[in-house]
């Protein structure tokens, strides 16, 4: 194992950590990348053996695969078990799956690393150093395990084939110890190992496989992912379907708000306008009378009613009409002055500086404003967790991206350790980042501590666009230095106003703050995790990035795309009004830009032919952009998208006729996933696009529900045309990169077809 760069290595052996022991009539097997007893993450049943924290296998021959990511739609729990059964050469027809429990034998290190200014704000340097010791000690004393940044294959490909391999040969050398043959001689494929004409099922050797010492190191397969499907016809490619699909086409998959415990009550509940909130008071004798209400809990910025169903409960809350004394009340126009007043007068830090930035350049050549309002995630589940408290123990039920943090924060809560907080992880019903919050999980456990029974807590749609943490807003004065010739870019300066929402999060996540606590550490700015990406991908010579911090009285948080969804439509727009302004063709615009990045001009020629790019001239209603996540000089995942949309401005708004993209992830791990991601992270960028937006008065949003959100609906939505380019580099992934371009692509259509240049998200605000 390698060490840090600073020079400290560990040396480990797996035999070393070999350990066995009895639980439950199976046989453990079990090793570490860290040498630390974080216990035993995976408890065999009877007639089952565990291979290490990733894998169970029965003598019924199911290989079950631990999965320390949340399931969210995004297909994690396909993609690790399939990483697994390829490596192992397993049947994928019994292949099951197991949510990993919190545990620091699943540490996403990138993650860890590249949020280290967050947990440890002294950090500098361990995100370009994922393999830095103190990264790693960190996340796995810590447990931290979450699901964030699109870092799931980046961090578990590795360790999951690892654990696939050794597993996969100590079956060998099980059947070779029957054969009487050395089991570097034997195969395994479709869940058999064979020599010549003999074979054994896994489940066959299984019992006498967990005997033995796995390998150091692992015996990897040189491309797992290209072995065949099954062993009488090695022409038959693998094909590996999702796992959860049958169950979510027939509705027995199981999310937060589906867990049933016996004796459990069912709570809903009532936060305080968006601002620094207290309950000032509530009507407890029309309360009482409410039908079937059992308790009333309260706490400083929010009151909730247990009841015996949730609707009683609800409707319990309306009678007891709480009131609230709330300072600095979230309101729009209040927002949009602020960041007007930060963007002109604000002291900005410069963040980023490419080549000699903008010294010297006197006045830029043009300078352009940009502005995006809060937007909401607008998930389909909201916030539910099930807490039940007995004992001196908390158990929870709950779909979180941050289980380890959500389980000490609600630990803290009812005033126990961590470790006596057991969390059953669920899958969520979408999430774009929001699962990255915890606050129902402290809310359930002090419900259910106080109540004294399981209680489960489910948020109500307007109770979600109250206390959301939504996309911050912002404002951004976009400048060029162009050359006279061609108005090609020479330098390029960025000044943003918008909260420190990356140091906000950071302060919730891991300091446990209170909201408003939150947004006062934040306040100290600057925030250089929120322009993660700001580098842009053209190869213009000379670059700056300011950002003003500004508190804008609204708590804002994480958001599919992140940095990248702001910065591509700024950028993008942006270049396309440098090329508008000396009437050359936004393509080759570009294309021009891009000789240090040939996969990302590549994705720009496809993209174009996919979509009979015409130049976007004569009002085609065509726009163009294309964006990068990831470095391309780094050792990293880099995904690269161009994409063409076909838009107009029509009756009630933004009509969107079609989207085709060209994609380059790198090696891609499974294709059906991975379009599946793109296509919908383009419909979720149009969603952007066309709505998404909170607006407040008074602390309160205008929109009440998904409906006043102006979200597409099915016969809004566009038809969507991607081609995925093959690639060796490591596997990026797709579920952020459609979601960023889609906007600016949809604006410049917009001027294309109009020429109506709309530089405000969503679209619709300019008022279409």
């Amino acid at each position: 194992m390698a060490g840090s760069k600073d020079g400290l290595a560990v040396q480990i052996s797996r035999r070393g950590l070999l350990a066995g022991a009895a639980v439950g009539g199976g046989l453990l097997v079990a090793w570490s990348l860290w040498p630390r007893d974080y216990g035993v993450p995976l408890t065999p049943g009877r007639g089952e053996w565990a291979f290490g924290a990733w894998l169970k296998l029965g003598r019924d021959g199911v290989l079950t695969v631990a999965v320390p990511q949340l399931e969210m739609g995004q297909g994690i729990s396909t993609l690790l078990p399939q990483v697994v059964a390829a490596e192992m050469g397993a049947d994928w027809r019994q292949v099951a799956v197991e949510p990993a429990p919190v545990s620091g034998a699943y540490p996403n290190l990138p993650l860890a690393a590249k949020w280290a200014p967050l947990w440890m704000p002294l950090a500098s340097g361990l995100a370009d150093r994922p393999d830095d010791l103190v990264a790693r000690r960190w996340a796995g004393e810590k447990g931290f395990m979450a699901t964030a940044d699109g870092t799931s294959l980046a961090a578990y490909e590795r360790p999951a084939r690892e654990a696939a391999a050794a597993a996969r040969a100590m079956l060998c050398m099980a059947a070779g110890q029957r054969w009487g043959v050395d089991y570097e001689q034997c195969e395994a494929q479709g869940g058999l190992v064979m020599h010549g004409s003999k074979q054994l099922a896994f489940a066959a050797l299984a019992e006498e496989a967990a005997r033995f010492d796995p390998p150091d190191p692992p015996p990897l397969r040189s491309n797992p992912y290209q072995e065949t499907a099954t062993v009488g016809n090695p022409s038959q490619p693998v094909a590996y379907p999702r796992l959860d699909l049958p169950a979510k086409v027939d509705g027995s998959f199981l999310f937060g708000g589906d867990v049933r415990l016996p004796g459990m009550l069912y709570a809903a509940i009532r936060h305080g306008p968006a601002g620094d909130t207290e309950l000032a008071g509530y009507d407890i004798r029309a309360g009482a009378r409410a039908l079937g209400l059992k308790q009333v809990v309260k706490a400083r910025g929010w009151i909730a009613a247990v009841a015996d169903t949730w609707w009683a409960a609800e409707r319990a809350l309306d009678a007891l009409a709480p009131r609230w004394r709330t300072e600095g009340r979230a309101d729009s126009g209040t927002i949009d002055r602020q960041l007007e007043e930060a963007l002109t007068k604000g002291e900005a830090r410069r963040i980023l500086t490419r080549g000699d930035g903008d010294s010297n350049l006197g006045a830029p050549t043009v300078t352009y404003r940009y502005d995006l309002a809060p937007a909401t995630h607008a998930m389909i589940e909201t916030a539910s967790a099930t807490a039940r408290m007995a004992d001196g123990r908390l158990e929870l039920w709950l779909a979180s991206q941050a289980p380890a943090q959500a389980r000490e924060a609600a630990a803290k809560a009812v005033g126990l350790s961590p470790n006596d907080v057991v969390l059953y992880p669920l899958a969520a019903g979408g999430s774009f980042d929001r699962r990255l919050e915890h606050d129902h999980a402290i809310e359930a456990a002090v419900i259910a501590a106080e109540v004294g029974a399981p209680v489960q807590l489910v948020w109500s749609r307007w109770q979600e666009m109250i206390a959301g943490r939504p996309r911050a807003p912002l404002a951004c004065l976009a400048s060029a230095w162009t050359a006279r010739e061609d108005g090609t870019p020479q330098a390029l300066r960025l000044r943003v106003a918008m909260p420190a929402t990356t140091k906000e999060f950071g302060a919730r996540l891991f300091g446990n703050k209170t909201a408003v606590a939150a947004r006062e550490v934040a306040a100290t700015g600057p925030d250089p995790l929120a322009f993660e990406g700001a580098g842009t991908p053209y190869g213009i010579p000379a670059l700056a990035i300011d950002h003003v911090a500004v508190d804008v009285g609204l708590s804002s948080g994480r958001f599919r795309g992140n940095s990248h969804g702001y910065l591509a439509f700024i950028v993008e727009s942006f270049m396309d009004e440098l090329a508008g302004r000396v009437g050359r063709e936004p393509l080759s615009f570009r294309m021009a830009l891009l000789g240090h990045d040939p996969r990302l001009a590549e994705c720009l020629q496809r993209a174009a032919r996919l979509a009979e790019w015409d130049g976007g001239a004569g009002q085609s209603g065509q726009g163009i952009a294309c964006w990068r996540i990831g470095d391309p000089e780094g050792e990293g995942p880099v995904a690269r998208i161009a994409c063409v949309a076909t838009a107009r401005a029509g009756e009630g708004g933004v009509r969107v006729g079609k989207l085709s993209a060209a994609v380059d992830l790198g090696r891609v791990v499974n294709l059906g996933i991975a379009r599946q991601q793109i296509e919908g992270g383009l419909i979720f960028g149009t969603s952007l696009a066309t709505g998404s937006a909170v607006t407040f008065a008074d602390g309160l949003p205008a929109e009440a529900g998904l409906g006043a959100l102006a979200l597409p609906r099915l016969d809004d939505c566009p038809e969507v045309v991607v081609e995925v380019m093959r690639g060796d580099g490591p596997p990026a992934d797709p579920g952020e990169i459609g979601a960023v371009v889609a906007a600016p692509a949809i604006a410049n259509a917009l001027n294309s077809a109009a020429g109506l240049r709309l530089r405000r998200l969503p679209l619709l605000s300019e008022g279409i």
